[in-house]
């Protein structure tokens, strides 16, 4: 049957999506829905209905896959104290185990259907966005949204509030005093550390702004009618608080990616930016980001939310800023980047030459980032449409960024060592895996 893309809505499981009366959009469009026809009250009324079903379908694909009990090692943590989750995490099919897959070819792994990593899909992958963690949302109300809620355990989360460490200022540690930086403290914090510029970048940094769910449009996801979100509010004092959303890089929506906020530690040593590497200086990211992404994309879209259209010297001074956002302490490496015999043990030493002979020709130190992008071809394992490059990130302070890949689909260092075991099949044994954890954990 044909229809009319002003008139039509999709129908995905019994639920009608998209659907704004005259103007209703079409999947395989690249625009959202300028004019709105439902009220606010309406959308939400039906957004709060259709909530329960959706999270409870969306959970049930988690649970399947993964064992969401939380586990930690209480020796081991993230930087400010935080005990590190401990995996692998993925449930495996039965009859299955890690030594069996290691010798199956990926086409016999596509085959059975038995590959354990999947891409790990959006809550609600028809309408995306901006998804914040529970532990977020006790400090900021104003970021619940009504439609949908976080899925993943706070353990395989980065700590919040995160410390921040700044390359100008070593000697003083974190400067956050164990305090989320807000519009309301950066200055008391900052002043008299940074320089005049970093400290107007860090302004802009954290003054909240229009974004697509959360803004004063009747088509918002949030029960208040304001600007809420700050460049800080997924990257929490300059890293990674675990919000996700969907990459704006492609077109139609069932084909976008979960994109995981990686932290912005260390931004300094990056030479691209954007999740395809499409963007080349930090400034341009700066502005792009405000006029686009916070938008889903969409520069049209932005305009009538209301997109802050900062200025050049405003970008230059958020860039200046995110310049002097250091990596975490790593006491055991050198100033190569490399460890130091004296202070590492056997298992890190022994993990160290591992990665050196299986990772480093990508993740070369002393950042752990060749600063391009692969094509894992990872559609080898499972049948699913091609992911495309992925960007290698910057390994230094792994441990205080769970969960991994860019859509977050590994949910500890374990789960990370496992999947790259497979996807480059390289048949490492069970002690092998060990040692490059214990390697990965002093970066």
């Amino acid at each position: 049957m044909k229809t009319n893309i002003k008139t039509r809505s999709l129908i995905i499981g019994g639920l009608t999506v998209f659907g704004f009366g005259c103007q209703s959009f079409a999947m395989d469009t690249s625009y959202s829905p300028v004019s709105i026809t439902k009220s606010f009250s309406d959308m939400k009324k039906e957004d709060v209905k259709n909530k329960p079903m959706l999270m409870e379908k969306h959970m049930k694909i988690l649970h399947e896959r993964y064992n969401l009990t939380e586990k930690v090692d209480p020796k081991a943590t993230m930087s400010g104290g935080k005990p590190l989750p401990v995996g692998p995490t993925v449930k495996l099919k039965k009859d299955v185990t890690w030594d069996t897959l290691s010798t199956m070819s990926p086409e016999e792994i596509k085959e059975k259907n038995v590959f354990p990593y999947l891409p790990l899909p959006h809550v609600v992958p028809e309408s995306g966005g901006l998804v914040v963690s529970p532990k977020q949302l006790k400090t900021h109300p104003e970021l619940v949204r009504f439609d949908m809620e976080f899925d993943l355990p706070d353990a395989y989360l980065p700590e919040f509030p995160p410390p921040m460490y700044l390359i100008s200022r070593p000697d003083l540690g974190d400067v956050t005093g164990g305090e989320e930086i807000t519009i309301h403290n950066y200055f008391e914090k900052l002043n008299g550390i940074l320089t005049p510029l970093q400290l107007d970048g860090m302004r802009l940094l954290v003054t909240p702004v229009a974004q697509q769910q959360f803004n004063v449009t009747a088509d918002r996801k949030a029960d208040k009618a304001q600007d809420a979100v700050s460049c800080f509010t997924c990257h929490v004092n300059g890293h990674s608080s675990g919000v996700f959303h969907l990459n704006p890089d492609n077109r139609p929506q069932m084909t976008r990616f979960r994109i995981d906020t990686p932290t912005l530690r260390g931004v300094n040593v990056q030479h691209f930016f954007g999740s395809k590497r499409a963007i080349r200086s930090l400034v341009d990211f700066s502005e792009i980001e405000a006029k686009t992404a916070y938008f889903d994309g969409d520069p049209v879209i932005g305009l009538k939310k209301g997109a802050r259209r900062f200025t050049r010297e405003e970008v230059g001074a958020m860039a200046a800023m995110q310049n002097m956002l250091a990596f975490p302490p790593a006491p055991k490496l050198g100033i190569d980047g490399r460890l130091d015999p004296k202070k590492a043990n056997d298992s890190e030493l022994r993990g160290e030459r591992l990665f050196d002979k299986n990772c480093a020709s990508c993740h070369a130190a002393p950042y752990y980032t060749d600063n391009s992008a692969h094509d894992l071809k990872v559609e080898r394992f499972y049948k699913g449409r091609p992911e495309g490059l992925i960007k290698t990130f910057a390994l230094r302070g792994l441990k205080d960024s769970p969960p991994y890949l860019h859509d977050g689909r590994l949910l500890t260092i374990e789960d990370t060592v496992e999947f790259f075991n497979l996807v480059l099949e390289l048949k490492l044994s069970a002690e092998d895996k060990k040692d490059l954890v214990a390697f990965l954990r002093t970066l």
